[in-house]
């Protein structure tokens, strides 16, 4: 028979799916919080922000690659994008091949602005997780990546088993 000290201690290294569940969506949250806080700081929106980054590293794309990157829906993006442009942050230019592609891609001084906000938001990002030593950083990554694909997977196959 367990003592109450081993018991407790027995519970505390065991953690649910659900309690998992709860830490990730709390962290998320306070995260997305913080995150819209510091860029909005920079006078910007989450949304511009995130279609701004993705061009950064990605380069030009079309209005639907850049919504499944940033996952926005098609009126989100529109109006982000609209707003970007009156800017003077994005161009919108007619594909090669075919005229319907619209591709967005940064100006000059959406490039520069971009850089700027992004460097302060490495910055901000480092100060948040600066609890998470390096060694820690790429097994947490691992970790919510395979939970990210196990229910993109759970969510496919339910999917496809009702309809």
């Amino acid at each position: 028979m367990q003592t109450m000290h081993e018991s407790e201690t027995s519970e505390t290294h065991f953690t649910s799916a659900a309690s998992l569940w709860l830490v990730m969506m709390k962290a998320y949250r306070s995260m997305e919080a913080y995150i819209e806080s510091t860029v909005a700081a920079q006078d910007i929106g989450l949304s511009d922000f995130m279609i701004m980054e993705a061009l950064l590293h990605k380069g030009p794309m079309s209005m639907s690659q850049i919504g499944d990157k940033v996952l926005l829906a098609n009126p989100s993006m529109t109006a982000a994008v609209d707003r970007l442009e009156k800017l003077g942050y994005v161009s919108r230019c007619s594909g090669a091949t075919d005229k319907r592609v619209r591709t967005v891609d940064l100006t000059k001084e959406g490039r520069k602005v971009i850089r700027r906000i992004f460097t302060q938001h490495e910055q901000d990002l480092e100060e948040v997780m600066a609890g998470v030593c390096a060694t820690m950083r790429g097994p947490v990554r691992d970790a919510l990546k395979k939970i990210g694909l196990a229910a993109k997977a759970k969510t496919v196959a339910r999917t496809l088993t009702t309809d």
